[in-house]
């Protein structure tokens, strides 16, 4: 796996499938689907979300997951958290709006590792464009039950709206977002996509993940 920021930078501007993980509860509920979804060969970035609010299992939970990623040739990114993400030397960290300011967050992570932001208009992706990040989240897309919305999800027309304003930054629309709506995405202009339950929940998380590429790189 990539180790210098160069190499992270460059498999991340050939994602394509990003996927949210949000442990809620203990690993028997999630890690059948997720070694599905990373045996699919579909996945190309992996997102913990651990909402458990205990540093200590966030801590064992991330780099364990970080050497299953690697594994598979998938990064691996922690939410909220870039002391931790310096600290096990992930590959990255997300943090929202609202969590940290993005210059603490990269002095935290340092220049070697990834920093994604996640946005919801023109304007905060016009902001991302400017801030030191590698890529941008931008939603809500569709109505989803894996995170409360505090805002309307606006589907392809937030997408649409968003294309100048991001110039060549990698954007990953999110919330969600399903192998069946995500047309409508690639219709509107995206080519990635950050997938939760679509992926996870599926009755076949593989076959899930490989369909979201597929349509992801218009084939």
């Amino acid at each position: 796996m990539p180790e210098s920021g160069q190499e992270r930078r460059a498999r991340l501007a050939d994602a394509r499938v990003y996927l949210i993980l949000t442990v809620r509860d203990d690993e028997g509920a999630w890690r059948a689907p997720l070694m599905e979804a990373l045996q699919s060969g579909a996945i190309d970035v992996v997102q913990l979300r651990d909402v458990r609010g205990d540093d200590a299992h966030t801590y064992l939970q991330a780099g364990s997951l970080q050497m299953l990623c690697h594994a598979f040739g998938v990064l691996f990114i922690l939410n909220d958290r870039p002391d931790l993400a310096a600290e096990l030397d992930l590959d990255g960290a997300h943090v929202g709006q609202d969590d940290m300011p993005v210059a603490e967050a990269r002095l935290l992570l340092g220049p070697e590792r990834l920093l994604g932001l996640s946005t919801h208009d023109a304007g905060e992706m016009e902001a991302a464009l400017r801030a030191d990040v590698d890529y941008a989240g931008l939603g809500p897309c569709f109505p989803t039950e894996t995170k409360e919305l505090v805002l309307t999800p606006r589907g392809p027309d937030l997408v649409a709206e968003c294309r100048a304003a991001a110039g060549d930054l990698p954007v990953f629309p999110i919330g969600g977002i399903t192998p069946e709506n995500v047309g409508a995405l690639v219709d509107a202009g995206a080519t990635r996509a950050a997938v939760g339950a679509g992926v996870l929940e599926a009755e076949d998380p593989a076959a899930a993940a490989r369909t979201l590429r597929r349509t992801l790189l218009g084939q």
